[in-house]
């Protein structure tokens, strides 16, 4: 079954992704990769073919800032198909890169962007999105409820959901001396892991895990509650052997890691190469997010822009994207064209159980996140 609501899911938040506000950042080394392709192939970083260069850039082009591998060329191809429109895509891999590039004049070049969604609150806060024009729409209809009216965009006035997924833990059932529930195992077998295990390198993530294993808010701005969160994982140092968001994977399938802090989406990728491997969604709860499609308000193309989210929004577009990355969809249409397999796997589609114990995670006030970033780097510099 899809999911449903759950009750936290309102505030929704980040992804998969970093949630690193200035001091984590340097701390983190976010790096943005400035690869830009085109149907005929891969440009050489920060390069663009001569047509790309155009500071008026034809109907026929469309410029698309977004994540890693959520576009591949025969999507692209046939986008270009259908419509007639060439879509050039240049990648970022963090959140706060991608808002640091789009608040530079280099960030005009773009008519679609793929935030976060609390990267979209923040987005429409500072002015930088265009209401979306709803009779330009086609497919919305199709989005499942949860999605229907967010709480990071009450209405998707500016912003179009295209995935979502969870955070949790990946691990060898063969390699850990019990079942692996949560993080009550970790915590309990400190001296076991010694050093085989991998955090996500991002402090909300981090933290909001650690606060709800405590039973607190994911999102907390408690300071009592943030100290005891980081108290605790001074406890855990022991375990761990990083802090990665990408590049875990080797050392998990090889055996180097025992257990493995992830996204949803990257976990079930390395699954399916190493079908020994488990992941689960903590039983204290973990965070949900998703990733948007907006269109800027500096787009220098949102007709092809408007083209593009109403291809996204086909079942059969969103529904390959689910088959080719194992990540979720919040399209109704496309969720009924998956196989029964798809359909059925609860790290793709948690029950609702799991999701109400999820929550979205969320700006917080300048003050809090001071707090958090402090503790954030005492812990990973020690």
């Amino acid at each position: 079954m899809p999911p449903t609501n759950p009750q936290n899911f309102s505030v929704s938040a980040t992804t998969r992704r970093r949630f690193l506000q200035a001091s984590a950042a340097a701390v983190s080394g976010i790096v943005l990769s400035n690869c830009a392709r085109n149907l005929s192939g891969s440009n050489a970083p920060g390069t663009a073919s001569p047509e790309q260069t155009s500071s008026s850039p034809s109907d026929s082009t469309l410029r698309i800032f977004t994540w890693a591998n959520y576009t591949d060329d025969e999507l692209l191809k046939n986008f270009k198909d259908k419509t007639g429109i060439q879509a050039i895509v240049e990648t970022f891999d963090s959140n706060e890169a991608m808002l640091t590039k789009m608040q530079t004049g280099a960030g005009k070049a773009y008519s679609i962007v793929f935030p976060s969604d609390y990267k979209v609150e923040e987005m429409i806060k500072m002015g930088m999105l265009l209401p979306l024009d709803k009779s330009r729409l086609k497919g919305t209809e199709n989005l499942m409820q949860n999605w229907q009216n967010p709480g990071y965009d009450p209405d998707n006035t500016h912003s179009i959901p295209a995935v979502w997924g969870t955070t949790g833990l990946i691990f060898d059932p063969e390699k850990v001396s019990s079942e692996v529930k949560g993080w009550d195992y970790v915590w309990d077998n400190v001296d076991q892991l010694n050093r085989r295990l991998s955090m996500i390198n991002d402090v909300r993530e981090v933290f909001g895990a650690t606060l709800r294993y405590l039973g607190y808010s994911y999102n907390s701005t408690k300071a009592s509650e943030i100290e005891a969160a980081y108290e605790k994982l001074l406890e855990l140092k022991p375990a761990i052997a990083t802090f990665l968001t990408n590049g875990w994977e080797d050392q998990l399938a090889s055996g180097d890691l025992a257990l493995s802090m992830a996204y949803s989406q990257d976990a079930l990728n390395l699954i399916q190469e190493s079908p020994n491997l488990k992941y689960i969604v903590p039983e204290s709860g973990s965070s949900l997010w998703t990733d948007t499609m907006v269109i800027p308000k500096t787009a220098p193309n949102p007709d092809a822009a408007y083209e593009w989210i109403n291809f996204m929004l086909e079942p059969e577009n969103s529904a390959r994207l689910v088959e080719r990355l194992k990540i979720s969809t919040p399209n109704q249409a496309a969720y009924e064209k998956l196989s029964s397999d798809l359909q059925q796997n609860e790290n793709l589609f948690p029950s609702k159980a799991v999701l109400a114990k999820c929550e979205g995670i969320v700006p917080l006030p300048s003050e809090v996140t001071e707090l958090y970033d402090r503790y954030w780097t005492q812990l990973t510099s020690t």
